[in-house]
């Protein structure tokens, strides 16, 4: 052996540690009256005199002044910095754009959180701003759609796009307090409005029975009150509570296998596509009707149970379209999430309505033979007027 060389120095250090994860969801009216100290209150309880508000540009128009007056009748110095939250914006330039403001207003690093007021757009994109500013500082989400309020604001994902890939570029980052307040969707166009009510129809479908049985019941009455009435209070708060049930004991994803991932396998393909101007939730009922027609097909699904997803996907006015589905765009979709899912398909389906297995063999006639019955269905029953 030569000169200088050291033999038998081998050794291994191991770092294992464990951080906690705890915030509140909290369901609070008037968040912007001055009174009202929910969206100051930090977890020390001493929130510094600073606060960087991240707000849907639509928001401002209909609550700006509020927003102002909040801040200033409680002695803090904001600044709002609003963007145009569309999908399109959900963008490495629109996340780099809301760090400029942001290093221009600098805030203390615990005790001054960032705070999101927006649809997901805006709490997926400044949850992954406040994950990467100084590596990690607090971040407040107030969703003011039903999207945001039953899905997207709730979990820890955070998430801009890349290179027209969905949520390419993300982190895992909890947020210090998600406050829920639905009187904002009296200001939310109908359409937005239907498009959370897509992610309510998922976890119905799959796991929730009776929560499916009352949207048959009184799904049309909820949206034409814009969710303010009692029986909509009943369904926001199923849809929120089993969401967490799924997402707490995998917060971070460990497990791939995940039933909430229902109508996210051909949807990310789909509303990428700008051609089609379809939301995210719009997107996940065409691919949930998709996944129920496999379902069929495999004999995993009744025909009934079928026809009545279909019947009320119909009742509720939800928006349907055949555009841009071609089998072969679809598959490349089944297999971008099948490398998300680390090698395996793990595509959720139905086995009847409230309960679901795994399948990991989806291939390409499934996927034809699927976009042939939907196309034939819709052209039978649907116009694009929803009637």
């Amino acid at each position: 052996m030569g000169p200088g060389i050291l033999t038998g120095f081998q050794k291994t250090w191991q770092v294992r540690t464990e951080r906690p994860v705890s915030y509140d969801i909290v369901c609070r009216h008037d968040l912007f009256h001055p009174d009202n100290d929910a969206l100051l209150v930090t977890q020390d309880n001493r929130g510094g005199s600073r606060r960087f508000v991240v707000v849907d540009s639509q928001i401002l128009v209909h609550y700006g002044a509020a927003i102002e007056n909040y801040f200033k009748a409680n002695n803090i110095d904001a600044c709002l910095h609003s963007f145009d939250a569309g999908e399109s914006n959900k963008s490495v330039e629109q996340y780099l754009a809301v760090l400029e403001g942001l290093d221009a207003f600098p805030i203390n690093r615990r005790n001054e959180p960032i705070i999101a007021i927006g649809g997901g757009v805006v709490t997926d994109l400044v949850g992954f701003v406040a994950s990467s500013w100084r590596r990690g500082v607090p971040h407040i989400n107030v969703p003011t759609t039903l999207m945001g309020y039953v899905d997207a604001a709730i979990g820890v994902k955070t998430g801009i796009n890349f290179k027209h890939h969905k949520n390419r570029l993300g982190s895992f980052s909890a947020p210090e307090r998600v406050l829920l307040d639905h009187t904002f969707f009296q200001t939310l166009p109908h359409r937005h409005l239907l498009n959370g009510v897509g992610e309510i129809l998922k976890l119905a479908i799959v796991k929730e029975p009776e929560l499916f049985s009352t949207l048959e019941r009184h799904g049309n009455d909820c949206i034409n009150a814009q969710f303010q009435d009692s029986t909509s209070w009943e369904i926001l708060s199923v849809s929120v509570e089993s969401m967490l049930a799924e997402l707490i004991p995998n917060l971070f994803e460990t497990e791939l296998a995940r039933v909430v991932d229902f109508g996210h396998t051909f949807s990310t393909a789909l509303e990428m596509q700008d051609d089609l101007d379809l939301l995210h939730g719009e997107a996940v009922v065409i691919d949930m009707l998709l996944s129920c027609i496999i379902a069929w097909q495999r004999s995993l699904l009744s025909r009934p149970d079928l026809d009545r997803i279909f019947s009320l996907v119909l009742s509720l006015k939800l928006r349907l379209s055949s555009q841009g589905l071609h089998p072969d765009l679809l598959m490349q979709s089944l297999i971008e999430r099948q490398h998300h899912r680390n090698g395996v398909q793990r595509v959720p389906l139905p086995m009847g309505i409230g309960s679901y297995c795994f399948v990991a063999n989806i291939g390409l006639n499934d996927v034809t033979q699927a976009v042939i019955f939907f196309k034939e269905w819709l052209q039978d029953n649907y116009h694009e007027d929803g009637s």
